[in-house]
């Protein structure tokens, strides 16, 4: 039987790797656990910690193809962040610029939601925890 343990971690393919950095460390708050240039690639790998818990992989790629995201494609949907607070957390990026749709009710938890979008337009979710 296979016995998945947890995620290790999530790759995001980026279009402009200056921009995506700044967005996942300085306006999401990300911290850099290590960052990589590879020269074979001509690529970036970037190295996220979420909360000294999660890992997420950025990665630059010369002219990657565009993701198919509406209406909804097959594939991995979004990615969602656990937060205290969603309309807090909302607040705060929309000091950031950054503009989360309106905040909706899980039908079956109760709890708050709301999605927004990276510089590459991938869907962002923030789920009250």
């Amino acid at each position: 039987m296979i016995k998945l343990k947890r995620i290790h971690h999530i790759a995001i393919i980026c279009s402009d790797y200056e921009v995506s950095k700044a967005f996942y460390t300085e306006t999401l708050g990300l911290k850099v656990k290590a960052e990589h240039y590879r020269e074979e690639r001509k690529s970036y790998k970037l190295d996220l910690c979420v909360d000294d818990q999660y890992q997420i992989e950025l990665f630059s790629f010369t002219e990657p193809p565009k993701r198919p995201s509406q209406p909804e494609a097959c594939g991995l949907r979004h990615l969602a962040f656990a937060v205290d607070n969603v309309e807090d957390t909302a607040l705060e990026l929309r000091k950031k610029n950054v503009l989360p749709e309106p905040i909706r009710i899980d039908q079956h938890t109760g709890k708050k939601f709301t999605f927004f979008a990276d510089p590459d337009a991938l869907p962002i979710e923030i789920y009250e925890a």
